[in-house]
């Protein structure tokens, strides 16, 4: 993954040329500007929002306080309809993404990954118009059925939290990476478009898109996933769920703060890295009797453990094998 400038800087064709949706009519002048010129004479494209979801919202806003222009908005849910509007004043709604299209030059799909699909299938952009996708999973390709001569399509994925809390979900932008991916063309539009609203444009590399959003789940679902099994245990011991995120999140943060400074393997602590087996089967059978499903969870985040400590040299031969026949024992 690299910053978008690395490559617009060392001429490798990540260009920072204006796609098509520039509004300068005299080809031979424009030729004679620079990229950066160009985009200042045409301004920011018109901005259109399919899907008014926590994402397409929380963009929708973002993108209008930056000072480019959302014009249109589509969704079939009138309350979110309503909303996107009381949030980004003098756009247009829609329940058919196509009358979007008809509005706008640059069409943002912000609806679930399994939905791109059948909403693409029946839109076709206009020569000049980009449309893009927020995925974090698919690659641009998933839009090549929308596409027309002299139009081009790409992909914006923000890795940030999304919520029902549009403001929170905006001010998250900020200094969040967003990764831009389509036509040589677009892609310098992309950057500037995330670089607009506050975030750090990247690029991935070919096919690296599963893998980097799998990482992302994680990061993101997966702490919470954690949090909620943190919560449980915590209830048994007479600590609901305030206090657990209050004990238990400052113990989090301090320990990403270790691994932000010495790296991940040096910040593991506990008592696997100790080889403290007796420890580790008095948590093993507490949490059989108490919670089976976080358990679960519990085994498979020790069997982790073992190998970032093996890996560290932690541990001896020998601890490795007790603690690895501890975690095997449990049913």
């Amino acid at each position: 993954m690299k910053p978008w400038r690395d490559d617009a800087s060392s001429g490798s064709g990540w260009g920072r040329e204006r796609p098509s949706l520039t509004r300068i009519g005299d080809e031979a002048a424009a030729s004679a500007l620079s990229a950066a010129q160009i985009r200042e004479a045409a301004g920011p494209p018109s901005v259109g929002i399919v899907g008014a979801g926590a994402v397409g919202t929380a963009l929708g806003a973002a993108i209008h306080r930056a000072g480019w222009p959302v014009k249109a908005v589509a969704s079939r849910d009138a309350g979110r309809r309503d909303r996107f509007l009381s949030l980004v004043p003098g756009a247009r709604a829609f329940i058919d993404p196509l009358a979007v299209v008809d509005e706008v030059e640059l069409v943002i799909l912000a609806v679930p990954d399994d939905a791109i699909a059948a909403v693409v299938e029946p839109l076709r952009l206009y020569g000049g118009q980009a449309m893009v996708h927020t995925s974090g999973l698919l690659g641009s390709e998933v839009l090549d059925s929308a596409r027309a001569a002299g139009s081009q399509i790409g992909a914006f994925h923000p890795l940030a939290s999304f919520t029902a809390d549009v403001e929170r979900s905006v001010a998250g932008l900020a200094g969040a990476t967003i990764a831009v991916e389509g036509d040589e063309r677009l892609v310098g539009l992309l950057a500037d478009l995330a670089e607009a609203i506050g975030g750090v444009p990247v690029r991935l590399p070919a096919g690296s898109k599963p893998a980097y959003h799998a990482a992302a789940v994680l990061a993101s679902g997966g702490l919470i996933a954690l949090l909620d099994a943190i919560a449980r245990l915590g209830r048994t011991a007479g600590i609901d769920e305030r206090g657990s995120l209050a004990i238990y999140g400052r113990l989090m943060e301090q320990t990403l703060a270790n691994a932000r400074a010495g790296g991940i393997a040096a910040a593991l602590t506990g008592p696997i890295v100790r080889g403290d087996v007796g420890t580790l089967k008095a948590h093993l059978h507490a949490l059989d009797g108490i919670t089976p499903d976080v358990l679960e969870l519990y085994l498979a985040l020790a069997r982790r453990e073992v190998r970032i400590a093996e890996e560290r040299g932690a541990l001896t031969p020998e601890q490795v094998r007790q603690v690895t026949t501890a975690l095997a024992k449990v049913v």
